[in-house]
C-alpha cells in the first residue's frame, strides 16, 4: 500500500517540509462546512421537497439506517483521516526539531484527554439530566489518535498490518461471543456492540450506534498517518496520486466484496467492510484534493474552506454544543419573523433561515481567522 511498505520509518528523514498542504486544509475544511450546515439544518428543510432531486440529495446527508452507505456516512471517516494526516505532519516536523519521544507523548496524551472530555460533555448535558455516554466522535478520536501515535515509528508496512488486525479483531468479536441476546452479529440492539455498551453505561443507544467502534475505525486515523507520512516522502506527485488511487479502489474493492458475501456494510456498528469502502473513498478524496491544490495549484474557494478547516475543533464543539442547542433556534426565529411578514412559504423559509445562519457561522470562522485565534488540543 506505500512505496516505503518495507524498513524502517523515519518520519526526519522525509524531505524538506511544505509550509502547507493545501489538500489537507481543503479537505478538512469541507467536511467543516458540511457539518456546519447541518448544524443549520438545512439538510432537514431538504428532505421537505418531495418529488423534487433535492429530496434525493437530502436522503444522502443523513445516515443509513441500518445495511447500506450513504455519502453522509463518510463524514466521520473522513475527519478521523484527516486527524491521522494532520497527526502525521504534527510529528515529523517535532521530529525534525528533535523535539524528544516523551515530549511528544505528553502533548498526544493531553490532546486525548482533552477530545475525550469533550466528548463526553456533548453528551452529557440533557433535558432530562446529565447523562455519561460515549458515543461522540471526539471520544471515538480520542483513542484512535493515540493508537495511530503509538505505532507511528514502526514501518508503514506494520502499521498498515496493525490496522488490518484491528479489522480482523472487530469480526472476531461480533461472530464469537456468544452472550445471551447479543449473539447475533449484525442485528441492532442484539449484536456484542450493544451488550459491551450495557457494561460501560448500563444503556444501549436506540439509534444502534456502539462505543466499540473506536477499535475498527482506528484503521481510519492509522491510514490518514500512512497517507501523511506519503505526501511528506520526497516521493513524485504522480507517484503520490498512483499509491493514493490504487489504494483507494483495493479498499473499495475489498469493502464491497466483504458486503455481497459475509459482512455486511454497517456505518453505526463500523463493521469491517464499512471501514474498508469508507476509507476507500476517503482515499479517492484526498488523491482529488492532492491533485487539484498541490499538483495543479488551483486555488478558487481555497481560503472559503481553509478559514473553516484550520478551527475544526471550535467549529465542531461550537457548532454541536451551542449552534444546536441555542444560536440556531435564535437566528431561526428572527429570520423567519422577518420572512413571514413578507409571506414566503414555509419551506424556502427553512431553507433561507438556514444559510443565513450559515453565513454568520462563516463569518465568524473568518472573524478568528483574521485575528489568527486558533483552538487547539
Amino acid at each position: 500500500m506505500s512505496p516505503r511498505a518495507s524498513g524502517s520509518n523515519q518520519p526526519s528523514q522525509a524531505a524538506a517540509l511544505p509550509d502547507r498542504l493545501l489538500s489537507l486544509d481543503v479537505m478538512r475544511g469541507g467536511i467543516m462546512v458540511l457539518l456546519m450546515l447541518e448544524s443549520t439544518r438545512l439538510y432537514t428543510r431538504l428532505l421537505e421537497l418531495d418529488g423534487t432531486p433535492f429530496h434525493g440529495l437530502a436522503l444522502q446527508l443523513h445516515h443509513h439506517p441500518w445495511h447500506g452507505l450513504r455519502f453522509w456516512d463518510l463524514i466521520q471517516p473522513g475527519f478521523m483521516f484527516i486527524a491521522g494526516t494532520a497527526l502525521a505532519l504534527s510529528l515529523t516536523r517535532q521530529a525534525d526539531a528533535s523535539v524528544p519521544w516523551t515530549t511528544s507523548l505528553r502533548k498526544a496524551l493531553r490532546r486525548s484527554w482533552w477530545l475525550f472530555f469533550w466528548g463526553v460533555l456533548d453528551y452529557a448535558v440533557r433535558p432530562d439530566g446529565l447523562s455519561f455516554e460515549l458515543w461522540d466522535v471526539l471520544t471515538q478520536l480520542s483513542f484512535t489518535l493515540l493508537v495511530a501515535f503509538f505505532i507511528f515509528w514502526r514501518p508503514l508496512w506494520w502499521q498498515i498490518a496493525f490496522s488490518l488486525g484491528l479489522l480482523v479483531l472487530t469480526e472476531a468479536l461480533y461472530r464469537v461471543p456468544a452472550v445471551a441476546g447479543f449473539d447475533q452479529p449484525f442485528v441492532d440492539q442484539h449484536n456484542i456492540g450493544n451488550f459491551i455498551d450495557w457494561v460501560l453505561m448500563r444503556k444501549i443507544n436506540p439509534e444502534g450506534w456502539v462505543a466499540i467502534n473506536c477499535l475498527p475505525t482506528a484503521a481510519h486515523t492509522i491510514w490518514g498517518a500512512v497517507a501523511g507520512q506519503l505526501l511528506l516522502s520526497p516521493t513524485s506527485s504522480r507517484e503520490k496520486l498512483r499509491w493514493l488511487v490504487v489504494t483507494g479502489l483495493a479498499a473499495l474493492a475489498v469493502g464491497y466484496g466483504l458486503d455481497w458475501t459475509v459482512t455486511p456494510i454497517i456505518k453505526r456498528i463500523a463493521t469491517s467492510s464499512f471501514v474498508l469502502a469508507s476509507g476507500g473513498y476517503v482515499l479517492l478524496g484526498l488523491a482529488a484534493c492532492y491533485w487539484l491544490y498541490d499538483v495543479r495549484k488551483v486555488r478558487p474557494l481555497v481560503t472559503f474552506f481553509t478559514v473553516v478547516g484550520m478551527n475544526s475543533l471550535f467549529i465542531y464543539l461550537f457548532f454541536e454544543i451551542v449552534g444546536n442547542r441555542w444560536f440556531t433556534d435564535y437566528v431561526t426565529a428572527i429570520t423567519n419573523g422577518l420572512m413571514s411578514m413578507a409571506g414566503v412559504p414555509l419551506v424556502p423559509m427553512g431553507i433561507l433561515s438556514a444559510l443565513a445562519i450559515f453565513t454568520l457561522e462563516w463569518r465568524l470562522c473568518y472573524f478568528l481567522y483574521r485575528k489568527r485565534i486558533f483552538f487547539k488540543v
